[in-house]
């Protein structure tokens, strides 16, 4: 028995991947849980309009509200104010020079928007609040747009990581290394079946939650679609990658779980952004989710137009081509057998 367990601890040491998940997950589910897990807002980013916005930001500011005032625009009006929210510059717009003033509140913004409302009936503002794009804030409406990233994530990463890793020991890509063929031109013949495969789930996700929860879809379609595919080509070239550094489909497994479980947690899908304290926010920032779900929202519930979303759509570009070109990089240098099948031919010779 003793030496079953030195023999278990040795194998732990050499594998370094499940290692570092015993290790790392555990530190990044409490940094999560501990840190980001907050669905109260305390800084709701708020635009006060209209001829007396001066005099109402000096109330608001003097409250103790989670009110913060970042634009006071005496010159603008009402639609000014809306197309502040389309444009999810901020949650929240206060329109003065009407009686009483009124509070516009962004519903697609779900947990700004319960604070918001919650905030302003304690503090007792006399304001008429109006929640647009979201009315009832119904969870499904917030929480349909963001799954549809989930999904594409899922397939991106994990089902393609682990056909090419089932390939790779089968040895079918290692025949394909040998033929005149671009490695880049490989990797797209692969994962061309996936984004098809991914572009109907997502597809038929989409109707089934505008007919089943009646969620809307207020923006172009065309928007939609560009944001999707930019973003399903990250997450394809992610599941390119992982399948590049795995050897087996246990290790693809491993990889694409460490990859999708901070997207779920971090990328404003469950906890609110506004939520989470910069130590930990700065990583959804570094997550494609993050931009999908800012794209898919925006469009699906707000309406916004593409000239408002292009600093998602261009991030999500570059992410695209740093990760292909990463994964072509690996593609090349790694396409030799595996570890995997290196020992297995060895075991075999030692038979």
């Amino acid at each position: 028995m003793r030496a079953m367990i030195v023999k278990e601890f040795r194998e732990l040491r050499r594998d370094r991947r499940t290692l570092g998940m015993l290790i790392g997950m555990p530190i990044l589910l409490l940094l999560v849980f501990g840190y980001a897990a907050n669905f109260s807002v305390s800084d709701i980013p708020t635009a006060i309009v209209g001829p007396a916005a001066q005099q109402v930001a000096d109330q608001v500011q003097a409250a103790n509200s989670p009110f913060d005032v970042t634009e006071v625009l005496p010159q603008d009006d009402k639609d000014s104010a809306t197309t502040l929210l389309v444009d999810n510059e901020v949650s929240v717009a206060i329109v003065t020079g009407v009686q009483p003033p009124e509070a516009l509140i962004d519903g697609a913004s779900l947990f700004s928007a319960q604070t918001a409302v919650s905030a302003i009936h304690a503090s007792g503002l006399d304001v008429q609040i109006d929640v647009l794009f979201n009315p009832d804030l119904t969870t499904a409406w917030v929480m349909v747009p963001a799954i549809i990233g989930l999904i594409l994530t899922f397939i991106g990463t994990v089902i393609t990581s682990i056909g090419l890793v089932r390939e790779r020991e089968s040895g079918t890509l290692e025949q394909l290394a040998v033929m005149p063929i671009r490695p880049s031109s490989v990797i797209l013949g692969k994962i061309v079946p996936y984004f098809i495969l991914a572009a109907l789930d997502m597809t038929a996700v989409t109707l089934l939650g505008m007919w089943l929860f009646g969620v809307p879809f207020n923006g172009n379609p065309l928007v939609f679609a560009l944001g999707s595919a930019l973003f399903l080509f990250v997450v394809l070239g992610l599941g390119v990658f992982i399948s590049t550094i795995s050897s087996t489909v246990g290790q693809a497994i491993q990889t694409a779980f460490f990859f999708l479980l901070p997207q779920i947690l971090l990328s404003g899908m469950i906890f609110p952004l506004d939520a989470i304290p910069w130590g930990v926010r700065w990583i959804s920032y570094l997550l494609p989710l993050t931009y999908f779900v800012e794209i898919s929202q925006g469009v699906m519930l707000r309406g916004t137009p593409i000239d408002h979303l292009w600093i998602p759509m261009v991030v999500l570009a570059g992410m695209a081509v740093l990760v292909f070109a990463g994964a072509v990089a690996r593609f090349r240098r790694d396409l030799g057998p595996s570890k995997h099948q290196i020992r297995k031919a060895a075991e075999a010779v030692a038979t």
